[in-house]
């Protein structure tokens, strides 16, 4: 089965489909040389759908992140509306209206609709709580695992706590000491990548999501007349 994987980045989210079986195809506007699968340099707004049995999409969230939103006043989410433009929308509605199975990636508090579910690394036994909210466009992802935070605990300070730039949730675990300089390895672990650069890491999906997704996505391919 094969897959496209709009706005893909470095490939968090097409390592999850690719580890749950899927060929992957990768199309981002700027150049991915550490994306590990098949890319396109190409505007992922306008780029062909046919072709594919699936389709992911990861629109840039900073528009509807905290850092563009509650966090500041109002005259400063305007100025961060109108830098970052609404690519979610009409992704959705493309999306929607193409009539192949769809996940639209995004983060909480993002304008979503149709079957929305959050997914937590904690979820998947990972060291990190990224909350990403995910739109099942023409699918039934069925029973979504929910949080276990109860186990995790601060392992090291993130970028949300020492730069406030809204680019990496609360890496955790059970060492409770926060140092996070040098600790790149710990983070790599955390997210389950470990190809990416560390500003690459920052914005990317751990796969262990897409995988989960993509595991649900197939079954319902398979039984789809």
């Amino acid at each position: 089965m094969r897959l496209l994987d709009l706005f893909c980045g470095a490939g968090g989210a097409s390592a999850g489909y690719h580890a749950a079986g899927f060929d992957v195809v990768g199309v981002d506007h700027r150049p991915q040389p550490n994306y590990p699968y098949e890319f396109v340099l190409g505007d992922a707004m306008t780029f062909p759908l046919e072709g594919f049995d699936a389709i992911h999409a990861s629109p840039p969230c900073q528009r509807f992140s905290t850092a563009t939103g509650r966090a500041r006043k109002a005259a400063e989410r305007k100025a961060a509306a109108d830098r970052w433009p609404d690519h979610l929308t009409p992704t959705r509605q493309r999306l929607a209206a193409h009539g192949v199975p769809a996940v639209v990636e995004n983060v909480p508090g993002a304008p979503m609709g149709g079957t929305r579910f959050v997914l937590c690394g904690s979820s998947f036994g990972l060291d990190v709580r990224r909350h990403r909210l995910f739109d099942a466009i023409g699918w039934d992802p069925g029973l979504v695992p929910g949080c276990h935070h109860g186990w995790q605990t601060p392992r090291f300070v993130s970028l949300d706590e020492k730069r406030k730039d809204g680019y990496l949730a609360s890496v955790v675990g059970v060492h409770g000491h926060a140092n996070y300089a040098g600790e790149r390895e710990l983070r790599e672990a955390a997210m389950g990548i470990d190809w990416m650069t560390p500003r690459e890491l920052t914005q990317a999906i751990p796969p262990a999501y897409t995988a989960w997704i993509g595991e649900q996505l197939a079954a319902a391919l398979v039984t789809t007349p």
